[in-house]
């Protein structure tokens, strides 16, 4: 896996204490891949945390202020064994590029070791621990605290580092042309989240014939689409008509339509047989991001998953937004039932699907819902699964089922179901039932 990147910026600790910002223990910085174009977006700064002044334990709390840093749009904290989990609360503060005005303390979800690659992988040998990743938009300083919980008597996680991530200013056209003032308005049109999109057949959203004719499909997007140019949407043929219950193939947005930097990630893929369930996450990044910035939100988690964590690319296999845009996720085919890193345990003949945002008080947009819906209808459906049935998967070892353990899940269920965790959140983990509804229904089933 490529070494860990660090910025050459200093950074000042509560104890006044100047640091040079360094790698961890045995890490070398990655020079650049030679196939690296040298106008890529994006940047990673790796800052230390310090225990504070207080106490030089290293169970005691960990501080960090950097007022002035380069600038960046997404933080989390990484430490060095990712088997290590951190008990404790993360709260960061943000200074906005521009007003210089600090947000509030925001809490960053700690409880993310139960997203990644499989015990005993490579890619798992090769990853650190790490919070989730908190969106905090255009930011130049920052603060940050780390807390154990009150009378946990393990010690933090030992090489604890702040990364702040910034995505990349695509200027392109293809970028220029995100724009839809009123997409955000339209995504949450529907006064109970979920309910409208989900219902009507002979509606947009309703069932659909499950017969495939040959050759690509219309493209056309869910209410509030941003309007990416087609060249940057994927428009792989349709199913074959002689498959049954597959439905309509939604528009997807290429890799390239987001923006991702090929040569961060590792060239080779990883397959399993087939597609069997799918697994729905929230990226627990916050809701703080419009769909123009949903391109951005994804270059920093996947710069956070793969320069941060050590992964070997991004870890879900699709990404939806608060206004339904499908996004490609990790790479290797989006028909293809290519592995990724995103329920510990259960990664093996299964994808994973990460709605953009927090949402376990936060009611999720019906566009999303929708969204999760047609692609589950559209993917399970290549490998004939009902989105209503049920499916027994084998446990690589999640900590909620022991290795070896067969284990029995709905087709489409949410990541908690594999593992102990609030993932997907509650609010949205509540609208599964009706999603597993719609799929089958835009599969042609009764």
């Amino acid at each position: 896996m490529r070494g860990f990147l660090a910025s050459s910026v200093q950074v000042a600790v509560s104890t006044a204490l100047v640091l040079p910002l360094s790698l961890p223990s045995g890490a070398a910085a990655a020079p650049p891949p030679a196939d690296r174009a040298p106008d890529l977006p994006g940047s990673t700064q790796s800052l230390p945390l310090a225990p504070s002044a207080r106490s030089l334990a290293p169970s005691a709390e960990h501080r960090l202020s950097a007022p002035r840093v380069r600038p960046f749009s997404l933080v989390g904290v990484v430490w060095d064994d990712a088997d290590t989990e951190l008990h404790g609360t993360v709260q960061v503060r943000t200074r906005a590029a521009g007003s210089g005005r600090w947000s509030g303390w925001r809490k960053v979800e700690t409880r993310n070791h139960d997203h990644g690659a499989d015990p005993g992988t490579p890619e798992r040998r090769a990853s650190r621990g790490s919070t989730a990743p908190l969106w905090a938009g255009a930011s130049d300083g920052v603060e940050a605290r780390v807390r154990p919980d009150t009378g946990e008597p393990a010690r933090l996680p030992a090489g604890m580092r702040l990364e702040l991530v910034h995505p990349g200013e695509d200027e392109t056209a293809e970028t220029r042309a995100l724009s839809s003032p009123d997409a955000e308005t339209r995504a949450h049109s529907s006064p109970a989240a979920g309910t409208r999109a989900l219902s009507g057949p002979g509606t947009d959203a309703g069932p659909r014939p499950h017969s495939s004719p040959a050759g690509p499909r219309p493209l056309a997007g869910p209410p509030g689409a941003l309007p990416f140019p087609e060249t940057l949407v994927d428009v792989l043929p349709a199913a074959p008509a002689t498959l049954p219950y597959v439905g309509p193939r939604p528009r997807i947005v290429t890799r390239k339509g987001w923006g991702a930097s090929e040569s961060l990630r590792e060239k080779g893929f990883v397959y399993s047989t087939k597609v069997k369930a799918a697994f729905v996450h929230h990226s627990a990044t916050g809701n703080g991001y419009t769909c123009k910035q949903a391109p951005s939100v994804l270059r920093s988690i996947y710069r956070y998953h793969v320069v941060s964590t050590g992964w070997r690319d991004i870890g879900y296999n699709f990404a939806v937004d608060k206004c339904g845009n499908i996004y490609e996720g990790r790479a290797g085919g989006v028909a293809k039932a290519v592995r990724g890193a995103h329920t510990l345990g259960f990664n093996t003949d299964s994808m994973g699907i990460a709605v953009l945002g927090s949402y376990s008080r936060t009611d999720p947009p019906a566009a999303a819902v929708t969204a999760l819906a047609k692609l589950t209808a559209w993917k399970l459906g290549l490998f004939q699964g009902n989105p209503k049935g049920r499916v027994t998967l084998t446990s690589g070892g999640s900590g909620k089922y022991a290795k070896g353990r067969k284990v029995t899940f709905n087709v489409i269920s949410g990541h908690r179901d594999g593992f102990h965790t609030d993932c997907p959140g509650a609010r949205l983990y509540g609208r599964l039932g009706a999603a597993r509804t719609a799929s089958a229904g835009y599969q042609g089933r009764v």
